[in-house]
C-alpha cells in the first residue's frame, strides 16, 4: 500500500530551481506532520523542512531563504520549492510523514545540481 508518492526532481544547474511534490493519503495528510529529508552520497539522511497540520514550518539552516515548504489541503499534497540551488544540495530527497513514534517514508527522488 503506497502512502506517499513523490514527483519532481532531476538535473538542474547551480542557481536554478526545482519543485518536489508529495501526495499523501487523506488520513495521513490530515494527521501527520509532513516533511522532506535528504541524503547526499556518503552522508547521513538529514532534515530539510517540515510543516505541521497547522502549517507551521521548520527548515534546516542551510536551506533557509532558498527553500519553501507548503501544503495543499485540498489535494493532500506537500510541496518543496527549491530556489538558488547549489551543488551541495545534490541528494536523494525523501518525503516523510511523522506522528508520534510513527514514521512513513517515500521512495526518494534524486536531485542533482551540476553544470
Amino acid at each position: 500500500q503506497v502512502q506517499l508518492v513523490e514527483s519532481g526532481g532531476g538535473l538542474v544547474q547551480p542557481g536554478g530551481s526545482l519543485r518536489l511534490s508529495c501526495a499523501a493519503s487523506k488520513i495521513i495528510f490530515e494527521t501527520y506532520t509532513m516533511g522532506w529529508y535528504r541524503q547526499a552520497p556518503g552522508k547521513q539522511r538529514e532534515l530539510v523542512a517540515t510543516i505541521t497540520k497547522g502549517a507551521h514550518t521548520n527548515y534546516t539552516d542551510s536551506v533557509k531563504g532558498r527553500f519553501s515548504i507548503s501544503r495543499d489541503d485540498a489535494e493532500n499534497t506537500v510541496t518543496l520549492q527549491m530556489n538558488s540551488l547549489k551543488p551541495e544540495d545534490t541528494a536523494v530527497y525523501y518525503c516523510n510523514a511523522q506522528r508520534g513514534g510513527l514514521t512513513i517514508w517515500a521512495k526518494g527522488t534524486l536531485v542533482t545540481v551540476s553544470s
